[in-house]
């Protein structure tokens, strides 16, 4: 038997939760994204565990246990074979990073175009642009360790029993709409559990060619390189554009001509990735039209800072989730329109 249409005061109750959820969000902001974030990492455990379990017949607990382990391990054995040689690319990018820029300039001033360029570019440091707060407001961002450890402890709970605290927000609605929030919200961890596995293989692919292809060209710190084009592949758009750039940037100590190679390496990648990779992952995973996952970076950015940016994507992919299954199935599908 069809459900019958919702009247016009169950859609105002409706509206009027979303719309006190959202004020509720924004007063509480910091603890959403932290509690997003320990989400994130909680399905990241879930889905090693989730492998492990293929592999093993482990429990939900002990498997979790056995992926805590291997990553810890993982950890500490790649930080010995690769730590010291990370540190010592990393320590060089450091310093090359003044030489790249004055190669930049140099450059600029020789060519044609160079001088308006050159000129601009000046105009834009007298500009007192404020290096040093942005600088300040990074540091302390990828500083705070304290974040960092309570994210993960909040994943590793959500991870050791999400059906507890999924049970938790299912009672917060009337029992009439729990079955639908229920689905709602299984839904939404399934999507987002997809799209972390298709951009973790994305991610890594990135990195992978980046550091063979800056290799191939003969740049200098082309492992350190192809790790920050990894993991700003994280966030869509500029996170791409900012490695890429830095890349380039750096490479202007090796030449002109290096540069060049280098930027349509750099292109090349992005390519690929954009016309190969992300299709194939977005057909097994999630699909997320471009201006959706562009409009997240530039919304969730603006409410929630540099935590909103990085995490925007995942947030999108949940939002688009819950309005799919919670507005379109439960209202169009009731008024008797086909869902899309």
């Amino acid at each position: 038997m069809p459900a019958s249409s919702p009247s016009f005061l169950q859609r105002l109750l409706l509206t009027t939760a979303v719309v006190v959820l959202v004020l509720l969000v924004w007063h509480l902001r910091d603890v959403f994204v932290l509690s997003f974030a320990g989400a994130v990492v909680a399905v990241t455990l879930t889905a090693f565990m989730a492998g492990l379990q293929r592999l093993l017949p482990l429990s939900r607990h002990l498997a979790l246990v056995l992926v805590l382990l291997l990553l810890l391990a993982a950890t500490v054995g790649g930080a010995a074979l690769l730590g010291p040689a990370l540190a010592g690319q990393f320590e060089r990018l450091q310093q090359e990073l003044p030489r790249a820029l004055d190669a930049v300039t140099r450059w600029l001033d020789d060519s044609s175009f160079g001088a308006l360029v050159h000129e601009a570019w000046t105009g834009f440091k007298a500009d007192g642009v404020p290096w040093a707060r942005v600088a300040s407001v990074a540091s302390v961002t990828l500083g705070s360790l304290g974040a960092m450890g309570l994210v993960l402890v909040l994943g590793i709970y959500l991870a050791a029993d999400p059906h507890t605290y999924r049970r938790g927000i299912v009672r917060l609605v009337p029992p009439a709409r729990r079955p639908l929030v229920d689905e709602a919200l299984g839904d939404a961890g399934e999507k987002l559990y997809r799209w972390l596995v298709g951009q973790g293989l994305s991610m890594l692919a990135v990195g992978v060619m980046t550091t063979l292809a800056l290799w191939a060209i003969g740049m200098p710190l082309a492992l350190a390189l192809g790790i920050i084009a990894a993991v700003l592949d994280f966030v869509p758009f500029f996170g791409p554009i900012v490695a890429g750039a830095l890349a380039v940037l750096l490479a202007f100590t090796e030449g002109p001509r290096t540069a060049l190679q280098v930027a349509v390496a750099v292109v090349a990648i992005q390519q690929i990735e954009g016309n190969v990779l992300v299709p194939l992952v977005q057909r097994w995973a999630v699909s997320l039209p471009p201006v959706l996952g562009l409009l997240a970076v530039v919304i969730f950015g603006l409410m929630f800072g540099l935590p909103g940016v990085l995490l925007a994507t995942p947030m999108m992919v949940v939002v688009v989730s819950l309005v799919e299954s919670l507005y379109l199935r439960a209202y169009i599908e009731a008024d008797g329109e086909p869902s899309p």
